[in-house]
């Protein structure tokens, strides 16, 4: 492992160097003094270190000086672990005022990383990455999706991996009703990356945006529907139209409405288009949280 160096102050300071028990007290205790230092326990054997290290490592790099790193082999120091009551790796623990105020064991995600360290380190800037893709999304939000797309894309070029650019960039093809491209761009997602909630939000919503394209007016859905409450299929259709235009809640009624009179319908039809929505608003909106309430009260009933 190398030393990571960035001017500081006029000065060069080593964000990432690798201690033990004699460089503790400078590089730790006495530099948190200034700066608040990410202690982090590790073993050449641990493939959970192995994922953690460079996410930690990379954040820490990001944030230009405002914290610092010290990684400590396990294996090598092991009297300073048991003094640290350091029990398994990869454990990360950090210095604020010449103490330790908190510390994590095991693998975290970038987005939980920064988050924890930030706590620490208010200060932290967002990486240049991260100042397009905010700049995206308030692109995106106002109704901008060409430029959006076109910024995910530059970040694309930059990081090919980048899910919140893959995610955003289907999501802004979709809004210019360029599914093809937007199928292309989901189908391009790292196979690790598969699962992370804002692509399975952007699948959802490509699939269901797949959908629309075979739907017919809303007004004759909707007059289909007063003619006969049971006509499942127009209720459907209604539903997912409503969705497009933005109005959730009416949608989400029509499909609950559909489970309520005929749940087997359509194989459960309704009921995983409801499961669709949730996936695009995500797990913890109040859309979601609010509708799977109304559902387990009907399934449940």
């Amino acid at each position: 492992m190398q030393n990571m160096d960035v001017p500081q102050g006029g000065q060069t300071v080593a964000l990432i160097k690798d201690g033990d028990m004699s460089t503790f007290m400078a590089d730790v205790i006495e530099k948190s003094a200034a700066t608040p230092v990410l202690v982090s326990f590790y073993s050449s054997w641990s493939e959970n270190c192995k994922k953690l290290t460079p996410i930690v490592e990379k954040i820490v790099q990001q944030a230009g000086g405002a914290v610092q790193m010290v990684r400590i082999d396990f294996e090598k120091n092991q009297q300073l672990a048991a003094q640290m009551k350091i029990q398994s790796v990869p454990t990360v623990v950090v210095f604020v005022d010449q103490r330790p105020v908190d510390a994590f064991a095991g693998v975290k995600s970038e987005a939980e990383v920064k988050e924890f360290i930030a706590r620490f380190a208010p200060e932290m800037q967002p990486s240049p990455t991260e100042q397009i893709i905010e700049q995206a999304v308030i692109l995106f939000n106002g109704g901008d999706f060409q430029n959006a797309a076109e910024l995910y894309s530059q970040i694309l070029q930059m990081e090919t991996e980048n899910v919140p650019a893959l995610a955003g960039l289907a999501q802004s093809l979709i809004r210019l009703n360029d599914l093809e491209n937007a199928r292309t761009v989901l189908d391009g997602t790292p196979k690790q990356h598969e699962n992370d909630p804002a692509i399975t939000a952007a699948r959802a919503a490509l699939d269901m945006a797949e959908q629309l394209a075979d739907l017919g007016d809303a007004a004759a859905l909707e007059q289909a529907i007063k003619e006969d409450a049971d006509n499942h299929q127009a209720r459907f259709d209604l539903a997912l139209i409503l969705w497009a235009s933005g109005d959730q809640d009416a949608a989400a009624d029509h499909l609950l409405t559909i489970i309520s009179r005929d749940r087997g319908w359509n194989e459960d039809g309704a009921r995983k288009q409801l499961v669709k929505f949730f996936e695009i608003a995500g797990p913890m909106d109040p859309f979601t949280v609010k509708i799977r309430k109304k559902l387990s009260s009907i399934l449940f009933a």
